[in-house]
């Protein structure tokens, strides 16, 4: 090709104003194309976050999200679609590109303005799989690349690709009013999930060693009595509970005494629950756990965290700032304890009390 004979800076001028979706097609024309660009694009990949694949419309779409000062702003490069071909398609209906040794078959999508490629839905994952290798040499492995499903039928399936990252979302009308033995099933047989978003009008939850107390990330809408039994079971890191019945203080003050003695929760970082049905007595509470006061006087440090797994807007968790927290007995670790009106806030430090003390201005 002669782009090739033009010098390095010349590639790079090229290469800087076209859009990475033209890049990526640009790359397949051979190894050495794909080379000049990736040392020619160093720094402009370096940017990126991640990479989604979403899943909320057809055909799904490989993009890049836009931020604003870390605020998720939309799309901003689409990447690429897959497709499945109908049978009465033609290998000539395509161009035709090798990606990671696999012949695929694409057209331009003018309507999301990038290639699509097309298979047969028998090769749908070989085929997914190949350009997600593909992208994983092209982008290297400083790019987070996360899968969005929502799972509407017990027989979906999910890719166990390396390095991806999943997000699943259950449909309510079809998972919130039924036993939860078809979900014990689905994450017993599902490859490492990272972020789960469901609701579940049952008080039945899942059996402690079910691998779904170790998804790092939870979002759950309850319609029942399970808090007290997903917190006492759950390994991730962060989780996000709206609870839609009458609740039992007590359990929020147990769940605390747990977390302090160091038998629960050992890996939360972050917990946020919001009780709909009933405001929290926060001076019932706050008493009953021996909570500790900063100084109204002073002003304490901001708990924010990145979230586990950033879906857009806002990529860290809500700031917690509490004159009150707790102290685990364990490791001496403090958590902000924070309760307003039906919201109640949790966040854990890496600090133990006498560094985080020094935090306080």
């Amino acid at each position: 090709m002669k782009l090739l004979i033009f010098p390095h800076l010349v590639h790079k001028e090229i290469f800087e104003n076209m859009k990475i979706s033209d890049l990526v097609l640009l790359s397949f024309v051979s190894e050495n194309m794909k080379k000049r660009i990736k040392s020619s694009q160093i720094t402009r990949f370096k940017s990126i976050s991640h990479i989604e694949y979403g899943t909320y419309d057809y055909p799904r779409r490989v993009y890049f999200p836009y931020q604003n000062h870390g605020i998720y702003r939309g799309i901003l490069d689409n990447i690429m679609e897959f497709k499945e071909r109908s049978d009465n398609e033609t290998d000539n209906e395509f161009f035709r590109v090798n990606v990671a040794g696999k012949i695929m078959n694409f057209r331009l999508s003018y309507e999301h303005d990038c290639p699509a490629v097309y298979f047969h839905p028998s090769e749908k994952e070989s085929a997914i799989e190949s350009i997600h290798n593909y992208f994983l040499d092209f982008f290297d492995n400083t790019v987070e690349y996360q899968w969005y499903q929502w799972i509407t039928d017990d027989e979906d399936s999910i890719p166990n690709f390396h390095q991806l990252a999943l997000s699943i979302s259950f449909d309510s009308k079809k998972y919130g009013r039924r036993d939860v033995e078809s979900l014990e099933k689905f994450f017993a047989s599902s490859p490492v999930i990272k972020r789960v978003d469901m609701q579940l009008d049952t008080s039945y939850l899942f059996r402690p060693e079910s691998k779904f107390y170790q998804v790092e990330s939870v979002h759950l809408k309850l319609y029942s009595h399970a808090v007290p039994t997903f917190l006492r079971h759950f390994q991730g890191r962060q989780a996000f509970l709206s609870c839609y019945y009458k609740w039992n203080i007590l359990d929020l003050i147990e769940f605390m005494h747990r977390w302090k003695s160091g038998e629960e929760c050992r890996k939360l970082e972050y917990l946020k629950m919001e009780l709909s049905i009933n405001e929290i007595p926060q001076d019932q509470i706050l008493n009953a756990l021996g909570v500790k006061h900063i100084d109204e006087s002073n002003t304490p440090p901001t708990h924010e965290l990145p979230l586990a797994f950033w879906s857009g807007f806002d990529p860290n968790t809500d700031p917690i700032v509490s004159h009150s927290y707790v102290v685990r007995n364990t490791d001496n670790r403090v958590a902000s304890v924070s309760i307003q009106n039906n919201w109640f806030c949790f966040g854990v430090w890496k600090e133990t009390e006498q560094e985080f003390l020094r935090m306080v201005t």
